[in-house]
């Protein structure tokens, strides 16, 4: 398995707001933890009037930090990459304190969602966005990519003429990205990444870590690596694997006990993909 030239930072200052670039703050929610790393990214797009991608979670102390990086500004849109509970819940209360309109992908099948899945309320906007849609703001235009796999209502945004891709949690610099059943889709996510590496900005800001920049390497290292870990499943299978536990134990040999059950979710999903695809032997584990 190829090693992923991960990229990390030092631990940044929560509720501060650091400026990325001349259009686009950052602010990092004190939330960390194994799958948020040192927390979740708010991006501050436009100076005067702008828009906020990713609140994060429902959290006091980072929309009051939120809201006083951008005293004497006008929050106009609320963006949201995804519903996850460290990206979405900030939103209504955000909503709440500066009447801006909150926008993301939302609820997008029955049964399918994050919220239905983890017992927390689907993440429903007040304006639903899909593929190709744009958002104008004052000196700044976003558009918007539907990228579906880590969640089924992924988006990214594309901040127009200043090459930088939002890329929430589809491309994060300091790890590999959760594709949970059964709202994360491993094929659709294999299939996304394919297109991340056709896009021309040289800059990608995530959901969580620091800026990447020239992307299309990094992009083209996690692919492999799913490669990779699709290859091993099924040499895993061929060697007698009849369980996901077993196909775990073969695949990540000394993981932590806490970390299972998420490796556990990530072969799952890449069993699906290669079932639905035609190539699991008939003795494949129960999905």
């Amino acid at each position: 398995m190829e090693t992923i030239a991960f990229i990390t930072e030092a631990v940044p200052p929560y509720g501060v707001a650091q400026q990325v670039h001349p259009r686009v703050r950052r602010i990092v929610a004190r939330n960390p933890g194994p799958f948020t790393y040192h927390g979740t990214n708010t991006w501050i797009v436009g100076a005067g009037r702008v828009a906020v991608i990713d609140p994060g979670p429902d959290d006091p102390a980072h929309r009051r930090a939120l809201l006083e990086a951008l005293r004497g500004e006008t929050v106009t849109h609320i963006l949201v990459t995804h519903g996850h509970q460290d990206h979405a819940p900030g939103a209504a209360p955000l909503a709440a304190a500066t009447g801006a309109t909150v926008m993301g992908r939302g609820h997008p099948q029955a049964g399918r969602t994050v919220g239905i899945a983890t017992g927390h309320p689907p993440f429903l906007p007040d304006e639903t966005l899909g593929e190709g849609d744009t958002i104008a703001g004052e000196g700044w235009r976003l558009s918007v990519l539907f990228t579906p796999g880590h969640a089924s209502d992924h988006l990214c945004f594309v901040l127009e003429g200043e090459g930088i891709l939002f890329s929430g949690d589809h491309v994060m610099p300091w790890s590999t990205s959760m594709v949970a059943p059964p709202d994360g889709d491993m094929a659709a996510y294999m299939a996304n990444l394919r297109r991340m590496l056709e896009r021309p900005e040289g800059t990608f800001l995530a959901g969580h870590g620091p800026p990447i920049v020239a992307p299309r390497p990094h992009v083209a290292a996690l692919l492999r690596h799913r490669e990779q870990r699709e290859a091993g499943i099924l040499e895993a299978l061929a060697a007698g694997a009849a369980t996901v536990e077993e196909v775990v134990a073969h695949q990540y040999p000394g993981l932590a006990e806490p970390l299972r059950p998420a490796a556990a979710r990530t072969v799952r999903a890449h069993l699906i993909k290669l079932k639905a695809e035609g190539r699991l032997p008939g003795a494949a584990p129960a999905l």
